[in-house]
């Protein structure tokens, strides 16, 4: 495919227009003559322009989804032809890592790399992925495109330890994982070819922002900004009963199939699971949900719309109807589990997700994604996305 600036261009776009006037407003930030912009600007100008599903909030391994091209965006400063970029964190494995040395580790993280690209894949019906890179120098940005390839467990070699970094490659890219931080790095060669953006950093920018806003005075306020509560909660994957010790209950929750049966049964159906609704939702957000029972609508990442409801007592469950839809998308086709194997708390740290965000149009309407590791605990204790 064409590089995304020769894109823009045939089309006559937005995005290399939008860029330069971010970076030209440089000043704002930095007396530095390297462009400074925010990597989430970033993100945000390339989904506007190109009409990309916007990835970022659910820190999956994708930034943007292209017309199912998954697309990792990276903005970074450079002052030669490479840099070497995060393009994973472990933290909630870093007790699984820490025994591991040498080629072991190297093949352990390239398995829970690789297992996080399939599942943003299977989330979200990517068929492809690339890196799109801005490159940042003086007085210019450098845009261009790479493979966003999965590491190839098979040809891991060169493998080089010291004391706070492990190094391999696997035939495709050279890897760096800092074990303090449980970071994974790859990385990245600018090649000859990039597209070079000249950018003429405004000495007084300022003014510039005065001038703007004395000659409109009347700019549209948004009204589409997520507010906590408001138009999103965040749920958690696992029982809360005791937070010091996450787990998934093995008869309710993810596993309520594995219930006793009921009366007439011999089992329940493996089908049969349920969202948790902590009741400290309910007392934060009373309004957000319908009430207990009332049908509405939920779109899943791929846009398939389910019919849904909070019911169970306390309105503690967010179902589907049916009850299988939900677990076909949750337990098959993202963790990925055979049919009587329990979810575990493990399986979910292993994928780097633990809860899920519930967006609110109106009370018809919702949407949800998954959410990284601690999404829940940090919304819960007051944290805003």
């Amino acid at each position: 495919m064409k590089s995304f600036a020769e894109i823009d261009i045939d089309q006559q776009g937005s995005y290399l227009k939008l860029l330069s006037a971010v970076s030209q407003l440089s000043g704002l930030f930095s007396e530095s003559a390297v462009p400074f912009i925010n990597y989430r600007v970033a993100e945000n100008i390339f989904c506007r322009s190109f009409n990309a599903e916007n990835l970022s909030r659910s820190d999956t391994a994708f930034d943007a989804n292209y017309n199912s091209l998954g697309v990792g965006l990276k903005t970074f400063v450079c002052t030669g032809n490479s840099s070497t970029e995060k393009v994973a964190e472990f933290n909630s494995l870093s007790q699984s890592l820490q025994n591991l040395k040498g080629k072991a580790l190297a093949l352990k993280l390239g398995e829970y790399r690789n297992d996080r690209i399939n599942l943003a894949n299977r989330n979200y019906k990517i068929d492809n992925s690339i890196y799109h890179i801005v490159a940042r120098k003086e007085k210019e940005l450098l845009l261009y495109e790479t493979d966003y390839n999965i590491i190839d467990l098979d040809n891991i070699h060169s493998v080089k330890n010291n004391k706070s970094s492990l190094q391999f490659e696997d035939g495709n890219h050279l890897y760096t994982f800092n074990y303090s931080k449980s970071t994974l790095f790859r990385k990245f060669i600018i090649p000859d070819s990039a597209f070079r953006l000249p950018i003429d950093i405004i000495e007084d920018p300022y003014s510039l922002l005065l001038e703007l806003f004395e000659e409109n005075k009347n700019l549209k306020t948004s009204t589409t900004k997520l507010v906590r509560g408001e138009n999103y909660v965040i749920l958690p994957l696992f029982s809360t009963r005791n937070l010091k010790k996450i787990e998934i209950a093995k008869s309710s929750g993810l596993n309520a199939w594995h219930a006793k049966p009921r009366e007439n049964q011999e089992r329940r159906p493996y089908g049969e699971m349920y969202i948790p609704i902590p009741q400290e939702i309910h007392k934060q957000f009373p309004d957000f949900f319908p009430k207990k029972d009332s049908p509405f609508n939920l779109e899943i990442p791929t846009g398939e719309i389910f019919s849904a409801k909070v019911c169970q007592e306390n309105s503690k469950a967010l179902m589907t109807n049916p009850n299988s839809a939900l677990e076909k998308w949750l337990l098959r086709d993202l963790l990925q589990l055979e049919e009587g194997e329990l979810a575990t708390i493990e399986k979910l740290n292993k994928l780097g997700f633990d809860s899920v965000i519930v967006t609110k149009e109106n009370n018809e309407n919702f949407k949800i994604d998954i959410m990284k590791t601690n999404s829940y605990l940090e919304f819960i204790n007051g944290c805003s996305l």
